[in-house]
C-alpha cells in the first residue's frame, strides 16, 4: 500500500459526507475491480481504494485519522469493517452488467439494511472530561413514522403489490455486451424494488415511513475520557431498511483546555514559580490539584526545573482502576524590581557567593526534557 492521502485516493474533499465517500468509493470499485478494469496495476488501486473507504466509512477510524493521520489508527487497521459493509450491493453494481450472479437487484433491495451511523460533537471542560459527566446531547435523524408506524401508507390503506413487477421487486432485460446476449435483473422502475406501490402516502411522511425528529438523550461521559476520543451507544443511529438493526452513534469529545493544567496521557502538568529564597531555604507550599489545594514540600536547594510527583492527582485511566499523576515543575521566579532593602541584602549575599561562573554541557530545556520523557 502507498501512504497517500485517503481522502486524495477516493477524491473528495475533507468535509464530505457518509454518502459522498460512499458514492466515491462506488465509482472507483466498478472503475478499477480486477474482474472489469484491463489495467496493469488494477488490483493494487483497487486495494488501496478499499482501504481508503475503510477508514474513511467508520466514523471512529476517521476522527482518529483526521487528528493523528495513519499513524494514529494504530491497531485499528485501515481494511474495511466486513461486519457492517454490504459488498453484495458493491459488487452487484461493478459485475452486474456483466452477467455476474449475485442476487436479484429487487431482491438487494427488499434485504435487511443496517442503519446509518451518526455522529454529535459533545464539549467538555478540564474537569468534565478528567472526572466524568452526564450530558444532553441533541440527535437530529430519521425516526419511525408515528402516524403509519412505518408503512408509507395513510392510516386505513395498504400498500398494493407493485403490477409492473407482479411483487417480485424486479424486472428482467436482455442487453447487449462485449461477451453476447446477457440476461440482467434489476430493481423494478416502478416500486423501487420493494414489490410493492402506495396509492395513498400517509400525510405526515409523505410515503417514506420517517420523518426527521430531534431528540434529546441524557448520556454519561465516563472520567478520563480526552480530547478526540469517541463514545459509542448502540442502536442510537439512524433506522434500519426493511428490518434491518439501527445504526450507532458516536460522540466525539471536545475537551476545553485548562487555564494552569495540561494534560500528558493520564498525567497533569503545573507549572509552578516559586521566588529565590523558597528555592534556596526551602519551604512548604500550597499547590493547586484538579481535587483541590495540596501541601508540597520544597527541600533547601531546590533548582530550576525540579519535577515534583502528587501520585494519584491526575486523570483516571478509562479501561484500568487507578490514575495517573501530577507532576509539579518547580520554576524560580527571579525578581525584576527590588526595594532598596532586598536590593542591599542581595549585594550582601553577592559578596559571600563570588563572582566565578563555570558552562553547563545541558541548559534547563534539556534536563526538563529529558525529566519529560522528551
Amino acid at each position: 500500500m502507498t501512504n497517500r492521502d485517503y481522502y486524495d485516493i477516493l477524491g473528495v474533499a475533507r468535509n464530505a459526507s457518509t454518502d459522498d465517500i460512499k458514492s466515491a468509493f462506488r465509482k472507483l470499485a466498478r472503475q478499477y475491480h480486477p474482474d472489469v478494469s484491463k489495467e496493469p496495476d488494477a488490483e493494487e488501486k483497487f486495494k488501496e481504494i478499499n482501504e481508503a473507504y475503510g477508514v474513511l466509512s467508520d466514523p471512529q477510524k476517521r476522527a482518529r485519522y483526521d487528528q493523528f493521520g495513519r499513524a494514529g489508527l494504530g491497531e485499528m487497521g485501515g481494511m474495511p469493517d466486513y461486519a457492517t459493509m454490504d459488498f453484495n450491493d458493491i459488487f452487484e453494481e461493478i459485475l452486474g452488467g456483466f452477467g455476474f450472479g449475485f442476487g436479484g437487484g429487487g431482491a438487494r433491495s427488499r434485504r435487511p439494511h443496517r442503519g446509518r451511523d451518526l455522529q454529535v460533537r459533545v464539549d467538555l471542560t478540564f474537569e468534565e472530561a478528567i472526572f466524568g459527566v452526564e450530558k444532553t446531547v441533541e440527535v437530529t435523524r430519521n425516526e419511525t413514522c408515528g402516524t403509519c408506524r412505518g408503512s408509507g401508507a395513510e392510516p386505513g390503506t395498504s400498500p398494493q403489490r407493485c403490477a409492473t413487477c407482479g411483487g417480485r421487486g424486479e424486472v428482467r432485460q436482455v442487453r447487449q455486451t462485449i461477451f453476447g446476449s446477457m440476461m440482467q435483473s434489476g430493481p423494478c422502475p416502478t416500486c423501487g424494488g420493494r414489490g410493492k406501490v402506495i396509492t395513498t402516502p400517509c400525510h405526515t411522511c409523505r410515503g417514506q415511513g420517517l420523518e426527521r425528529k430531534t431528540v434529546k438523550k441524557v448520556v454519561p461521559i465516563p472520567a478520563g475520557v480526552d480530547n478526540g476520543n469517541q463514545i459509542r451507544l448502540a442502536g442510537e443511529g439512524e433506522p434500519g431498511i426493511n428490518g434491518g438493526p439501527q445504526g450507532n452513534l458516536y460522540l466525539l469529545v471536545s475537551a476545553q483546555p485548562h487555564k494552569y493544567f495540561k494534560r500528558r496521557e493520564n498525567d497533569i502538568l503545573l507549572n509552578l514559580d516559586i521566588n529565590v529564597a523558597q528555592a534556596v531555604l526551602g519551604a512548604e507550599i500550597e499547590v493547586p490539584t484538579v481535587d483541590g489545594k495540596e501541601k508540597l514540600k520544597i527541600p533547601a536547594g531546590t533548582q530550576p526545573g525540579k519535577i515534583f510527583t502528587l501520585k494519584a492527582r491526575g486523570v483516571p485511566h478509562i479501561r484500568k482502576s487507578g490514575r495517573g499523576d501530577q507532576l509539579v515543575i518547580v520554576n524560580v521566579d527571579i525578581p525584576s524590581k527590588l526595594t532598596k532593602e532586598q536590593r542591599d541584602l542581595f549585594e550582601k549575599l553577592s559578596a559571600t557567593l563570588g563572582t566565578t561562573v563555570s558552562p553547563k554541557e545541558k541548559g534547563f530545556l534539556d534536563w526538563l526534557n529529558e525529566a519529560l520523557g522528551g
